[in-house]
């Protein structure tokens, strides 16, 4: 196996595992919720003046489905809508007080994850730092050039 194709399999296992290991933290302090709506809500919560088309783009996914969610997310009482004195046209969201609470809850099972991985990252140099954020940042060029060349851009 090429070092390509060993940095592939490594971080699929990592993001699964990752996701196994946070799935069950996730599960009891966010019962009832589903992720997708979670994370629309940790979008709202983190994007300024957020729509649907910057949800879609925020969350990579269409402005259909991203609607979609925010109807539910606005039936379900997590987000409101509102419009600015000076466009009557486009319309936001932000968060309810119980849109606020799950957002808050979200945070802090992120916070105790990162607690259990401190010790890794503690041990990371910042010459490897830069190495891992140099080769992010190139191979998410690539992949914004291939949604690109398919057409699958959201804006």
């Amino acid at each position: 196996m090429n070092k390509a194709d060993q940095v592939m399999d490594g971080v699929r296992d990592l993001l699964n595992k990752m996701g196994w290991l946070n799935k069950f933290e996730m599960e009891v302090r966010l019962d009832g919720y589903k992720a997708s709506e979670v994370h629309c809500i940790e979008a709202i919560e983190k994007t300024t003046d957020p729509n649907v088309t910057k949800l879609a783009q925020s969350l990579y996914m269409t402005r259909g489905a991203a609607s979609k969610i925010t109807k539910k997310l606005l039936k379900k009482g997590y987000i409101e809508s509102y419009q600015k004195p000076d466009n009557k046209k486009e319309i936001y969201f932000r968060l309810t007080e119980h849109g606020q609470k799950i957002f808050d809850i979200h945070e802090e099972v992120h916070k105790q994850f990162q607690d259990r991985d401190k010790a890794v990252f503690e041990q990371v140099t910042d010459e490897q730092y830069d190495m891992l954020l140099a080769f992010m940042e190139k191979y998410n060029q690539h992949l914004d050039e291939e949604i690109r060349k398919q057409e699958l851009d959201i804006k």
